[in-house]
């Protein structure tokens, strides 16, 4: 992906995400991967709706320094470590969305009460320790977190989503609050039913191998 392009990819995503009410304002950050050095990552303080292309930043994920002289998002680090902790990630969302920040309230971790939820983000969602934002420690905590996920739950804060494409981490994000919601509600109606863990790892399993398969082959 050329940097234009990686810059395009991040800033209709931006607007994608306001449309849908997942961030608001400011708030929130979006990034894509380039290559195996350098990823474009939404700038600091920004508004979705009036961002441009080149005012997306473009950052080296190895050093975290940033060209040009706009600042990139305050979490750039976590960004730039799970690019490089993660080959299988193009792509970084991170939300305030409503529902799973509900659950980042509480601490809870989200069972796989959905099996398109276990397809897409695993057998379940991980809370991650509070951390303060912008620091080692956030990208600590959100690395453990996520591990063998494609989301997770950050504690009194909101949710980070990751997947190999920017229109999979968008689902990922959807299907995160969607899951959220339903988990919430049901807990009102006598408790939430989750998959066993067997379905769970078996729907993902088939996610990844058969659904993706076909995917690719009916482009």
């Amino acid at each position: 992906m050329t940097r234009e392009e990686a810059q395009k990819e991040v800033c209709d995503a931006g607007r994608l995400l306001l449309k849908e009410g997942l961030v608001a304002r400011t708030w929130g950050n979006v990034s894509c991967r380039i290559d195996d050095i350098y990823f474009a990552i939404t700038p600091s303080g920004r508004t979705y709706d009036d961002l441009k292309p080149e005012e997306v930043v473009i950052m080296n994920m190895h050093t975290e320094e940033y060209e040009g002289e706009v600042k990139p998002s305050s979490e750039k680090g976590v960004h730039a470590g799970l690019y490089r902790s993660r080959k299988d990630i193009n792509a970084v969302i991170h939300t305030h969305q409503v529902n799973a920040s509900t659950i980042a309230a509480a601490h809870r971790t989200l069972p796989a009460v959905l099996d398109d939820m276990a397809q897409l983000i695993g057998p379940d969602v991980r809370v991650a320790d509070y951390a303060l934002p912008s620091t080692k420690k956030m990208v600590r905590v959100v690395l453990k977190a996520i591990k063998g996920r494609n989301a997770a739950i950050l504690a009194n804060h909101g949710a980070i989503c990751a997947a190999p494409t920017m229109d999979d981490c968008f689902a990922v994000a959807q299907i995160l609050e969607k899951s959220c919601k339903v988990f919430i509600e049901a807990e009102f109606l006598g408790g939430a039913k989750k998959l066993s863990k067997f379905d769970a790892v078996v729907m993902r399993q088939y996610y990844l191998i058969k659904y993706s398969r076909n995917r690719e082959r009916n482009r």
